[in-house]
């Protein structure tokens, strides 16, 4: 009897469960580009080209292989356009009543999929070092789920950077060495860039037509679309940009998009790298001398550590997780995250990468697209939005807990202990964006004031209540406190005037 062998737009790897289920000689699979997918949020251009080209490609190694593949292009007339209507249309068209699929990382899915008048078998996702049962069985009676413990553990399953059962190094993180401000100049040569061959092309062209509205420039298309690719890539960083990626990573530069970082998650994310492998190379690179312990924990960190906490917190907290909002947050996404101008220099260096890259890195995130956001009290689920449709990187699982949890604080603590709000000091410390703003980073009232500084008071007041007792926090209320209280007027009063001309839309 043929079964259907579902595979998703970021299942595109050799090993994935469902196809190891599979009998190659009898099963059929099914892949698809379909609008449903596309357009339930309004994806970047790149990202919906990155990952149409991937999938392109990943069903013709698949048929190379000896599968009996069906793939629904986008612009094909008989295409259903969403998941479930191809799988009924293949399913009478080959006599099946049986889906076998890797279980999806969005509550989205998984839930369509439950809807299926055919029998679905889900298999777990175990491209993950930790199932998701380890998962559960960690955080279970603990009052805290903090990650540093969680990537303890995980350190000790995979072996990295393990001296017997100890950490290399003595220490099992180096994070107090990687925070040094941006450099005079980048000496890496930014990520490898692919010219688009024939495939590529032709979804370029395809996208460029069917979503010419979206945010997001197709111009210079520089992605790794398959599996070789992503692998050269990652050699490549590995040398050159891995050696200094440490000291650097939080560091931003208006004129230098890429710093030293890898760009590896958007390939890792959609199934083209192997996560432990990645990290195994990044461990030898360090064995072998050719890069410092500093940079080698911090990125292995993100992989089998935060990345591998967030998405157990994404599962473990249930698909009603991106609907949060401790805070209580109203206010619109102002404009200026789809393109409209800005003074505020930090935020207008960040938007104008995002469209022109589908990319910008963690920092750029947190502590200025969406420090800004929190500061301002955005409705969380619109800023969640925003991140999942805008970078390529970008999938439920990962984006959402980033966003609704660590950049919003709309969780109410599960993942930060407090909300990553700063006024304008960090973003100058970390960044060479203030040199040359409209505003003054310095002046901390009037109309030269850089925004962040009376915002950040702003939220602070507005919140008393609920972050007076955070002991992370006291500091800062004993400094506001301190202030004479006429100041402290002047700093609410100008914060509200900032944020009526933003609700009035008027330039900022």
């Amino acid at each position: 009897m043929v079964k259907l062998i579902l595979v998703l737009g970021d299942q595109l790897s050799d090993t994935l469960s469902a196809l190891r289920k599979a009998d190659k000689s009898t099963d059929v699979v099914v892949m698809a580009e379909v609008m449903g997918e596309a357009e339930y949020v309004p994806h970047h251009p790149k990202k919906i080209a990155f990952l149409f080209a991937a999938m392109r490609k990943f069903a013709m190694r698949l048929e190379q292989a000896g599968w009996t593949v069906v793939y629904a292009r986008l612009d094909d007339p008989e295409n259903a356009q969403t998941i479930n209507g191809e799988l009924l249309r293949r399913a009478e068209a080959f006599g099946a009543s049986e889906v076998i699929t890797t279980r999806a990382g969005e509550w989205r899915v998984i839930k369509s999929l439950e809807e299926l008048p055919l029998d679905v078998t889900v298999l777990a996702d175990d491209r993950f070092i930790a199932t998701q049962a380890e998962f559960e069985g960690w955080a279970e009676g603990r009052k805290a789920l903090r990650m540093e413990y969680f990537y303890r553990d995980m350190r000790r399953k995979t072996g990295l950077m393990m001296d017997g059962d100890k950490p290399a190094g003595g220490k099992w993180n180096f994070d107090h060495d990687n925070r040094k401000p941006a450099p005079g100049s980048v000496e890496y040569s930014g990520p490898m860039r692919f010219q688009a061959d024939d495939v590529t092309r032709e979804v370029i062209d395809l996208v460029r037509e069917k979503f010419r509205s979206n945010f997001g420039s197709l111009d210079d298309f520089w992605f790794a679309t398959d599996q070789g690719q992503a692998r050269q890539h990652l050699s490549h960083w590995i040398k050159s940009g891995l050696p200094k990626f440490g000291d650097f990573q939080d560091a931003m530069m208006g004129d230098e998009r890429f710093l030293y970082h890898a760009i590896v998650g958007l390939y890792i994310n959609a199934g083209l790298l192997d996560p432990l492998e990645v990290c195994q190379a990044v461990e030898k690179a360090w064995q072998n001398g050719d890069a410092p312990i500093n940079a080698a924990e911090g990125f292995i960190r993100q992989i089998i550590g935060w990345r591998e906490y967030v998405r157990g917190i994404y599962f473990l907290e249930g698909s009603d997780y991106m609907d949060r909002n401790a805070l209580e947050h109203k206010r619109n996404l102002p404009a200026l995250y789809w393109g409209k101008k800005t003074w505020m220099r930090c935020l207008d260096k960040a938007v104008e990468q995002t469209r022109e890259e589908a990319y910008a890195h963690h920092i750029q995130r947190l502590m200025v697209t969406g420090n800004f956001a929190l500061l301002i009290g955005v409705e969380p689920s619109q800023i969640h939005e925003w991140y999942l449709a805008v970078y390529a990187d970008a999938i439920e699982w990962v984006e959402a807990p980033n966003t609704i949890g660590m950049s919003q604080f709309a969780d109410g603590g599960i993942i930060a202990s407090k909300p990553y709000i700063s006024s304008g000091n960090y973003i100058d410390k970390m960044s060479d964006y203030c040199k040359e703003c409209s505003y003054k980073v310095k002046v901390k009232t009037g109309p030269d004031a850089c925004p962040f500084n009376v915002l950040y008071w702003h939220f602070l007041d507005r919140h008393r209540d609920r972050f007076k007792g955070n002991h992370r926090m006291g500091n800062m209320y004993r400094v506001w406190d301190r202030m004479d209280a006429d100041k402290r007027e002047i700093v609410l009063a100008d914060a509200d005037r900032f944020l009526a001309k933003l609700d009035a839309g008027e330039t900022v």
